[in-house]
């Protein structure tokens, strides 16, 4: 599991003042007005204090209704705050786990999973003839049926796909090159090309339409190895936080 959560130190310090104020006057919204008292500058505040018949610095019943309910408010918007930075991790984490799966190597497109790791096609779809004698294997798949990738969401020109979908991911320089051919007893994948695809730390994602259900049918590549099937997703919420929380 990767750790993208960048903006953890800010966060720390506005969450940890945000409950130095609100936890204490969720309790007693008096013990925060006497420490703020403290830093009275001016004589009239204690005057206004006066004028309402209470001694100074004593909150009334509608003064300590708003003081906890702004202090609930408070602590709603760190939880929000942290929330919101822990889905930014699992939307990384998705793109990082399945760029690697789909064959990426770490390396600098990593610091930015969704968009620099793992995008969309921008030309080929897997059709059309082979003409290579040698052509290059394809390792991996990702069938799409039912539940759709989640991590499609985020990644740059997200590839159009259905139920019928094959996501096949390959580096970029072999990305045209991809072929898929369907027959009754198979579907075979590779890249025409006589060059090996070159290692690379991002993968263009090709989602390939099938013409029926893929069914039986098993999943081969170049000498007829079986391909592997993978299944990439966006982790869940306690697993991501239980990450961050122990620097996983």
């Amino acid at each position: 599991m990767r750790n993208y959560w960048a903006l953890l130190p800010a966060i720390a310090v506005i969450v940890g003042l945000i409950l130095l104020y609100a936890i204490p006057t969720l309790i007693n919204p008096q013990w925060t007005k006497t420490v703020l008292n403290l830093f009275r500058q001016y004589p009239e505040d204690e005057q206004a204090d006066a004028e309402t018949g209470r001694p100074a610095g004593v909150l009334g019943p509608q003064q300590i209704r708003s003081r906890r309910m702004l202090a609930g408010l408070l602590v709603v918007g760190a939880l929000a705050l942290i929330g919101f930075n822990i889905e930014l991790n699992r939307e990384s984490n998705a793109c990082y786990t399945a760029a690697r799966a789909f064959g990426a190597v770490d390396g600098k497109a990593a610091d930015d999973p969704c968009i620099s790791m793992i995008y969309g096609t921008f030309i080929g779809d897997g059709t059309g003839p082979s003409f290579e004698d040698k052509q290059q294997p394809v390792p991996s798949y990702q069938l799409v049926h039912k539940k759709h990738p989640t991590y499609l969401r985020w990644i740059q020109n997200p590839p159009e796909y259905d139920d019928n979908n094959l996501l096949i991911g390959t580096s970029l320089d072999c990305a045209m090159d991809l072929r898929v051919i369907e027959e009754s007893d198979r579907i075979t994948v590779v890249v025409d090309t006589d060059s090996p695809c070159t290692a690379d730390d991002s993968v263009s994602l090709t989602a390939v339409r099938l013409k029926q259900p893929v069914g039986s049918r098993k999943l081969v590549t170049v000498g007829g190895k079986e391909m592997q099937q993978i299944d990439p997703d966006v982790a869940s919420w306690p697993k991501v936080l239980g990450k961050l929380m122990t620097g996983g």
